[in-house]
C-alpha cells in the first residue's frame, strides 16, 4: 500500500506518526492546498488529509486511491458522493476532541467573564503594587452559578459541555438544529427561545445548510445584552461581519471564537479591528488541540486503516 499524508503539520510535528509506515510506504507533506492535491496524492492507495479539497477536481487523475482518512471529525472537503461514485471510502474520527473543545469553551467564557487580561495587566504593570488597598476589581464580573447556559448543537461536545456547565450551578437549555435530538436530561427548546433566555450560548453544532448564517444579527438582536456567544464549532455558523456589528453596537457583552468564516483570519474580518479582550478573544482554531487530542487522533485514524486491511468498515461516513 502506498500511503500519503497530506498535512503532516495538521496533528503537531510533536505527535508520533510513524505509526502509519507500518501499513505501507509513507509519503508526508508538511501542507497540501488545493493546486497540489493532484500531484501529491499521485499514485497513492490511501489519503489521510483534514482541510485539503478531495473531489473530483483534485482526484480524477489518482487512480489507485481507495480510503481517504480524514485527521479530523468534519469531512466537509471531501466530495463524499464522488467518492461513492469511484468506490473510494471516506473514514472520519469521532470524540476525540470531546474533552478539549468543552474545555476551550470555559476557558473563553472564564477569561471574557472575569476580564482576566484586563487583571493579569492590572498586576503586571505595577499599578496593583502602587494602590493603597489590597483590592481592585473596577470591571465588575459576575457568576456562573445560577445562569441560564444555551446550547446549540446537543452532540458529544455539547454534552460534555452541559455537564461543566451544571458543575458551575448553571441551568442548562438547548437548541436541536435537526429538531431529531432525543436528550431528555436538559430542556430542549426552540432558537428564539434560547437566544432570548441565554445568559451564554455555545456553538457546538456541525457546519450545514441548516446552520450557515445561523447566528446572524438578528439572532443576536434576540440575546441579552448582557450575553456570552461561544463558538467552538464551524465559523461560518456565526456571521462574523454581523457580530462585529452587535459587539460594536451593545447588542451583546461578549463573544469567544476559536473559528472563523475565513482560517487563518483575513485582512478583510472586521472582528480583527476589535482590540478589547473582554469584549472579545479569538484563538487560532486549537480548541480541539490538547496533546490528549492529538494522540487520540493519529491513534483513531490507524484504527480506521487496520478495519479497512481487515475488510471491516470503520468509521466510513459514505456508506
Amino acid at each position: 500500500m502506498k500511503i500519503v499524508v497530506l498535512e503532516r503539520n495538521s496533528v503537531g510535528t510533536d505527535i508520533d506518526v510513524t505509526g502509519f509506515e507500518k501499513y505501507g510506504e509513507v509519503t508526508y507533506y508538511r501542507n497540501t492546498v488545493e493546486h497540489q492535491v493532484t500531484e501529491h496524492v499521485g499514485d497513492a492507495d490511501i489519503v489521510i488529509a483534514n482541510k485539503a479539497p478531495l473531489n473530483e477536481k483534485t482526484l480524477k487523475d489518482c487512480s489507485n486511491v481507495k480510503l481517504i482518512c480524514e485527521f479530523a471529525t468534519g469531512f466537509d472537503n471531501v466530495d463524499l458522493e464522488y467518492c461513492r461514485g469511484r468506490g473510494i471510502k471516506v473514514c472520519n474520527v469521532k470524540n476525540y476532541s470531546t474533552a478539549a473543545v468543552a474545555q476551550h469553551t470555559f476557558a473563553m467564557a472564564l477569561y471574557l467573564l472575569e476580564h482576566l487580561r484586563h487583571y493579569d495587566e492590572y498586576v503586571k504593570s505595577g499599578t496593583y503594587g502602587a494602590q493603597d488597598r489590597f483590592s481592585n476589581f473596577d470591571l465588575p464580573f459576575v457568576e456562573l452559578d445560577g445562569k441560564t447556559w444555551g446550547i446549540v448543537g446537543m452532540g458529544n461536545i455539547g454534552k460534555c459541555a452541559a455537564r461543566i456547565a451544571e458543575g458551575f450551578g448553571c441551568k442548562v437549555i438547548y437548541y436541536s438544529v435537526t429538531g431529531k435530538n432525543t436528550t431528555t436530561e436538559y430542556q430542549k427548546v426552540s432558537l428564539d427561545e434560547l437566544l432570548e433566555r441565554a445568559d451564554f450560548v455555545s456553538v457546538h453544532c456541525p457546519l450545514s445548510d441548516l446552520t450557515r448564517n445561523l447566528i446572524d444579527y438578528s439572532a443576536m438582536k434576540k440575546m441579552k445584552k448582557t450575553a456570552i456567544l461561544l463558538n467552538v464549532a464551524r465559523g461560518p455558523v456565526v456571521n462574523n461581519t454581523d457580530l462585529y456589528k452587535a459587539l460594536t453596537e451593545g447588542e451583546i457583552a461578549a463573544a469567544g471564537l476559536d473559528v472563523l468564516e475565513k482560517e487563518p483570519i483575513a485582512d478583510d474580518n472586521p472582528l480583527g479591528q476589535i482590540k478589547d479582550s473582554s469584549k472579545l478573544i479569538i484563538t487560532p482554531h486549537m480548541a480541539w488541540a490538547s496533546t490528549e487530542a492529538r494522540m487520540r487522533l493519529v491513534d483513531e485514524v490507524c484504527l480506521n486503516i487496520e478495519a479497512y486491511l481487515d475488510g471491516k468498515n470503520r468509521n466510513v461516513v459514505n456508506e
